[in-house]
């Protein structure tokens, strides 16, 4: 019998939805509890001090989520959690078996963390141009292999796991032009990303937005959460 498994997350973040793709993907049996990231309970901040999703607690008995066990392992930061379950269910394919192959989803993380989190989050906020988030989808579309439908090698891994939530989110949000960024800047930059010099990771995007996992876990009803969150507009 597995572990007991639960993911504390919010369903607007990016970095809680990695792990959900990756549980779904791994056919893992979990539980999911929703965290009122502008209300968070105090049990919470006793599981996680930083009071942060997402967090896994795994082992120990099994329990109502609002009442985790100190007997279970507490584990937090979103793609050290990728790392844990991939080691967790080893015959998922979440990590190749091949070392150069763990490597470049390895790279493949970081260059997401760099080059597509930070710039995608930036332009959002208001605070930096799309031309980064260009120059950083620019750079992740060099690493993808010219018929390979995954981001690494040929199965789902958890390099997949950790980009897709930030250009799923990128997508909707500059298509709706919703962000602190000046009025039509995203309708813009959704304009430049159908260029043919961004076809090739263009395609893989809708490729898995087209994934099972992907439907079951992101709901494009967080448009009208968005619009609450960035309502701040330049005109």
């Amino acid at each position: 019998m597995s572990e007991q498994l639960t993911l504390y997350l919010h369903k607007a973040s990016p970095f809680s939805h990695k792990v959900e793709l990756a549980l779904i993907e791994a056919n893992a049996p979990y539980k999911a509890y929703q965290i009122n990231l502008f209300d968070k309970p105090e049990w919470f901040l006793k599981l996680n001090p930083v009071g942060e999703v997402p967090t896994v607690t795994y082992g120990g008995p099994s329990v109502e989520p609002e009442n985790p066990s100190p007997l279970s392992a507490k584990i937090a930061e979103s793609n050290v959690i990728l790392e844990f379950l991939a080691d967790l269910y080893p015959d998922s394919g979440l990590l190749p078996k091949d070392p150069v192959l763990r490597a470049k989803v390895r790279f493949f993380i970081n260059a997401t963390t760099k080059h597509i989190g930070d710039s995608s989050y930036a332009f959002v906020k208001g605070s930096e141009p799309y031309a980064n988030v260009l120059k950083g989808i620019g750079f992740i579309q060099g690493l993808l292999e010219e018929g390979s439908e995954f981001a690494v090698g040929d199965h789902y891994t958890i390099a997949d796991a950790c980009i897709i939530p930030h250009l799923a989110r990128l997508k909707i949000l500059a298509e709706n032009d919703i962000g602190k960024f000046p009025v039509g800047m995203g309708h813009k930059l959704s304009e430049e990303l159908k260029a043919p010099k961004f076809a090739k990771i263009m395609k893989y995007v809708q490729r898995m937005l087209e994934r099972p996992s992907l439907k079951q876990s992101f709901d494009e009803g967080l448009i009208t959460y968005f619009k609450m969150v960035f309502t701040e507009r330049v005109q």
